[in-house]
């Protein structure tokens, strides 16, 4: 698990788009905003500034003077189940800006099928749910967790389902999960 709690004083670069936490709002930081970074985990940033919580995308990491996450590779003539192991991968690298975990160890990912579509191209299926229905950063999970799925070589598409049944609890967090939120 790529797991970072910082208090790392930042200050913004260039203008960055980001996203307030939790209500989802979309904003721009101006070049020269100072803050803290509060998380760092899976290529995405939670920064602290002016008394709010935003959150910052991996592709904008350099505004906060971060490198940005590297391409995905896969090897050549790859098949179903090399490509099946990254899209898990990288559901691995989404986390709620708030939680220090990721979404397979919160138990937020229902289902995830690859398949093909009329082309023949690779397609990746997913379910999943929040921690609270009612969640501003829900929308912003959802095109993460597309964006992510997305990057891997041969998926042309991933359609990202929400959904609230069965509703999600703690008893579907893994042990892992649980140990680092202190909940048992």
């Amino acid at each position: 698990m790529s797991y970072s709690r910082t208090s790392e004083p930042v200050k913004f670069e260039r203008d960055c788009a980001a996203v307030m936490v939790p209500q989802g709002e979309e904003v721009t930081l101006p070049a020269g905003t100072a803050g803290y970074i509060t998380q760092a985990l899976g290529g995405s940033f939670t920064v602290f500034v002016d008394g709010n919580l935003f959150r910052i995308a991996g592709p904008d990491a350099d505004a906060i003077g971060k490198e940005r996450p590297e391409p995905l590779v896969l090897p050549e003539g790859a098949g179903d189940a090399e490509v099946e192991k990254l899209v898990w991968d990288q559901l691995r690298t989404c986390f709620d800006p708030e939680i220090p975990v990721n979404i397979v160890e919160l138990g937020l990912v229902y289902d995830c099928d690859l398949g093909r579509n009329d082309e023949g191209d690779r397609i990746v299926n997913i379910r999943m749910t929040l921690t609270a229905p009612g969640c501003g950063m829900g929308d912003i999970l959802v095109q993460d967790v597309r964006d992510k799925v997305e990057q891997v070589p041969t998926i042309a598409e991933a359609d990202v389902e929400l959904v609230f049944d069965p509703p999600w609890n703690q008893t579907m967090m893994s042990d892992a999960a649980r140990l680092e939120t202190g909940i048992f």
